[in-house]
Formats: C-alpha cells, structure tokens, sequence
C-alpha cells in the first residue's frame, strides 16, 4: 500500500511560507529523470494572466442570451465549473462544453471554434502589449515568467535532459510567446500547441510519443504543471509530476485553488515558483553531485 504524507519539507522551512515545497509523496524514485515535460501559462509564462475572467464573462455573456431563466450569478456558477474542470486541455474543450451548456437553455449555438476565436480575440486584447513589449525589449522576460524558470529550464540542460513544452494553449501562439520570453532553445525536445484539429493534439499524445521515441520508463519522465491535465497525464504514465501552484497576479505564494486540485491530480510535490531552487533540485536529484 503506498505510504502518503502530507507536509513541507523540512530543508524549505527556513526559506518561509511563501517559498516552501510541499511534499506530498515522500516514497517516489527520484533522480533518475532523462526528459522533463513542461506546461506553459502558469508553469513557466505570465504573458495570458488573466485569461480566466476573460472566459468567464464572455461564456456567461452567450449563455445569458439563451432563452434561460437563470441569473447571471447562476450562470456564473455553471460557467466557472466547466472553464476549470476543463483547464489544462485545449481551449476549444471548454468552447465545446459551452456549445453543449447553450443547447440546454433551448439557444442555437454557434461552432465552437468560433466561440474558441473570439475569445481568443478578447484575450488579445489583454496580453497584446505584453507579448509585443517583450518582442520591442520594452518589458524585460524575467517580469512575465514565474520566478525562477530560466534557471530552472537552465539547470535541468545542465543534466542532460531533453525537455518539451506542451500548452494547451494554439500552437503558433506558444512558439511566439516562447520566443518572445527568450526560452524557445532550452526545448530541444520541441514545443506543442492546440491545434484547430484538436483531435490531431493532446499532452497525453505528446507524453506518450516521449515515452516511444526514448524507450522511457515511467520513473524517467519529470512533469512540471499547474493544470490537472498534464499532472493527471505525466502521473498515468508513472511519471514524477511538480505540481506548480503558482500566483499568477503577485508572483509569490501557493494559489491555494491551484494546489488542492494538483494534489488531486495526483502531484507528488508542490510548489509556488522556482525561487528555491538549489534546495528544489537537490530534493528532485539526491544523488547528483551537480
């Protein structure tokens, strides 16, 4: 039976609660790891902060239209379900559960790849002048990064591990944003997006086809993500899964919301960020030298 516990660890203390790692099992092999699997927005990329009310008021906005008697905060409630549920898959799963939630106030939806662009649209408007001040060098990279990240990225390198990127987030809107954050040469293993057949991508497509093209086992694969899809994903494989409970908006602390579900996804260690990362790597690789 697998032993379970639950608690910070202890060379983290000192470092206060802002800046622990939480162990949740302290009983996985470690350190043997020859490829490393990285979500984007929130694991590595600030650029999209902010695209959760974005989705939120623009799907509540359709269904508020339908022929429904529910309230806005109603809607709201039906809405944030599913947008969450859902995160961590391509976009356009949760434009198709809002297709499915608009058949069911009698309202005749539009295709979910339109509802997937003018959302996207919606979102631009948010992030447009991130992305072209860090293409203009106006906004410095470490300013739009979860702290920490490039050394991280930097470090495992150093070992020798071939790492890929995986969003769910459009494939050309990934390599853009990667290059513009500087990060795009630390991925030699390749850099995946959603696609607008999104039958044709998925991170457990990727993991699997990572698993094939290095004859892995499980225990070699680290996954580092703040979504339940990729931890769910790198964990069914018997992958080891950081869980990056990440604060968006203030770049400091444990996204509480984000943790309970990554420890639901199976994680085997949380963390806010990078900032300890001599101590996170030294936990991740107990017999390296490095």
């Amino acid at each position: 039976m697998e032993r379970r516990w639950t608690g910070w660890c202890p060379i983290m203390r000192r470092a206060g609660p802002d800046q622990l790692v939480e162990v949740i099992r302290d009983d996985i092999t470690r350190g043997k790891f020859k490829a490393a699997i990285f979500d984007f927005d929130g694991t590595i990329s600030l650029i999209r902060a902010g695209w959760q009310p974005v989705m939120y008021s623009y799907f509540v906005e359709v269904l508020a239209a339908t022929p429904t008697a529910e309230s806005e905060e109603e809607l709201n409630l039906v809405v944030r379900e599913f947008v969450d549920r859902l995160t961590g898959k391509q976009t356009i799963y949760q434009c198709l559960e809002l297709v499915e939630e608009v058949k069911k106030r009698g309202g005749r939806p539009l295709d979910a790849l339109d509802y997937k662009h003018e959302y996207l649209r919606r979102l631009w408007e948010l992030i447009a002048d991130r992305v072209h001040g860090l293409e203009d060098g106006s906004i410095p990279p470490v300013e739009m990064m979860v702290p920490g990240s490039v050394e991280l990225l930097r470090q495992l390198r150093d070992r020798d591990l071939t790492l890929y990127l995986a969003s769910g987030t459009d494939e050309p809107d990934v390599i853009r944003e990667a290059a513009a954050l500087g990060i795009s040469e630390f991925f030699n293993g390749g850099i995946f997006g959603a696609l607008d057949r999104y039958e044709d991508f998925s991170k457990e497509k990727v993991i699997q086809q990572i698993i094939k093209d290095h004859d892995l086992k499980g225990e070699e694969l680290l996954g580092f993500g703040d979504g339940f899809v990729e931890i769910e994903n790198v964990k069914a494989v018997g992958g080891y899964a950081v869980g990056v409970a990440s604060d968006e908006i203030h770049k400091a602390g444990v996204n509480d919301w984000k943790r309970q579900r990554l420890i639901g996804a199976g994680a085997d260690l949380i963390i806010p960020d990078y900032r300890r990362l001599p101590d996170l790597l030294a936990y991740l690789f107990p017999q390296s030298n490095l």
